[in-house]
């Protein structure tokens, strides 16, 4: 891309079969599997490992690995933990593995891990430190990947797109396509996120099984600085780790 081409600032509404990605994707499901990561990653926990499913997960449950995640809402059989991030922030992990089974999260997560150069866990949570890390990577684009409902979209993730959008553009000049556009109308609709997210479909589906404390949890801006970046595979799960910025001068030892 020429140096004086802005870059492209997108947003998908819905995963997508034959969806490609070029360059850098923040997949965001924002209630719950996105910020419930980031959270994990913030109690200290040494890598998140995406899972296509729940057998899967059961499959790597370890004495150094937890297995965590969802099935109607609620903790599934045999799981350590659920996809509450409440419960993530104050979880024994530090230095263990925590594989994560989710039903919209996942699906998003491997779409974009098929084609993109680098994929991040994005959310409110951390929206902050994702829009800067995916500025700061792209070269042509930056993607943003909602994982909607059930096949529907999302209102709490159209939201959070367009929140980490406005973040994006404060940061560069991009070329905004028309599902940003949308994203970022959402984010001028509701000054106060916790409306759009307590309106949403997973919100009240929360509601349905006593959880409804996470929405709030989940409405928090820029509270972390933890970003759940794409390493690699193993087997069919993501590997993801906490971004950690290269220190000044430690490509060497030498002066």
């Amino acid at each position: 891309m020429n140096a004086s081409t802005p870059k492209r600032l997108r947003v998908d509404l819905l995963p997508q079969p034959g969806l490609a990605y070029p360059d850098v994707v923040l997949v965001v499901d924002v209630i719950r599997a996105t910020t419930t990561a980031a959270a994990f990653l913030e109690a200290g926990a040494s890598a998140i490992y995406v899972s296509a499913g729940l057998e899967q997960a059961r499959a790597f449950k370890d004495h150094d690995v937890v297995i965590a995640g969802e099935e109607g809402g609620l903790t599934p059989a045999g799981f350590d933990y659920g996809n509450s991030p409440r419960e993530a922030l104050e979880a024994p992990v530090t230095g263990k593995t925590v594989v994560m089974a989710t039903t919209n999260g996942t699906r998003a997560a491997h779409l974009a891990a098929a084609t993109a150069k680098h994929v991040l866990l994005a959310s409110l949570y951390n929206a902050h430190a994702a829009a800067r890390l995916a500025n700061d990577l792209a070269t042509e684009e930056v993607a943003i990947l909602c994982a909607g409902a059930g096949g529907r979209v999302g209102l709490d993730d159209t939201y959070t797109a367009g929140v980490l959008a406005e973040f994006i553009q404060l940061m560069g000049s991009y070329d905004l396509q028309d599902g940003t556009l949308i994203a970022l109308a959402t984010r001028r609709t509701y000054p106060d996120p916790l409306e759009p997210l307590s309106l949403s479909l997973a919100a009240k589906s929360l509601q349905r099984v006593g959880l409804e404390a996470d929405v709030p949890f989940c409405a928090r801006i820029a509270a972390s600085p933890a970003v759940p970046v794409l390493e690699g595979r193993v087997g069919e799960a993501l590997i993801f780790r906490r971004y950690q910025p290269q220190r000044a001068g430690a490509a060497s030892s030498e002066g």
